[in-house]
């Protein structure tokens, strides 16, 4: 879950010393989705690219391990920390086992986020690579699709090693950034984080 206490405690950037935030390079309009695009645009992503007082990392960890375009893949048998203790595979639409270039996509995401001594990660939800907090429960084109709540493996690899995780919807704490970077910044009362909304609140309400 998105730590508010740690966001609000973020010290306040300047032009000369920008907050360092790590972000799916999907959001920053690198074309490293699985089919050689993005994945369109994140108005809430691209607000934070557009203080002077931020410094953007993008990395996407799937490209470095699999190039683009590639298949999609997802975690079978447990979630992000799973597949890092080996009690879990990540395996492609097609069925070939990536377990492997995942741990090393993450291991590649880790050592950039500690290179660049970033203090913030926002990443695409739901990825089987940079997902913060729900994910598939095996392969998504199935007809019963699932969903769990776990952490992709590049997720849950800077999650173990202390760095802090909020996806593109976790928008109230985004709101709680935006103030950060703007001392002008009223923070939006009715903004929800992505386990405040009605979908996830039915969804596992029933599992």
């Amino acid at each position: 879950m998105p730590d508010k206490d740690y966001l609000r405690s973020l010290r306040i950037p300047t032009k000369e010393n920008p907050l360092r935030i790590l972000v799916s390079a999907c959001f920053a309009g690198i074309k490293c989705g699985f089919d050689g695009n993005t994945y369109g645009d994140y108005p809430s992503v691209m607000k934070i690219m557009n203080y002077d007082n931020v410094k953007i990392i993008p990395f996407c960890p799937e490209d470095f391990s699999f190039g683009t375009p590639r298949e999609m893949c997802d975690i079978h048998g447990g979630h992000g920390l799973d597949v890092l203790e080996g009690r879990a595979k990540v395996l492609t639409e097609s069925g070939k086992d990536w377990t492997e270039g995942m741990i090393r996509a993450s291991e590649k995401m880790l050592e950039v986020a500690k290179e660049n001594e970033v203090e913030l990660c926002v990443m695409m939800d739901i990825s089987a690579a940079c997902g913060n907090h729900v994910i598939y429960e095996g392969n998504r084109y199935a007809k019963d699709k699932k969903y769990q709540i776990g952490m992709g493996v590049c997720g849950a690899q800077l999650h173990r090693a202390g760095f802090k995780i909020i996806s593109w919807r976790e928008f109230e704490s985004l709101e709680i950034l935006y103030s950060k970077l703007d001392p002008h910044h009223v923070i939006n009362p009715d903004a929800k984080d992505f386990d405040q909304h009605e979908w996830y609140l039915g969804y596992f309400a029933q599992k």
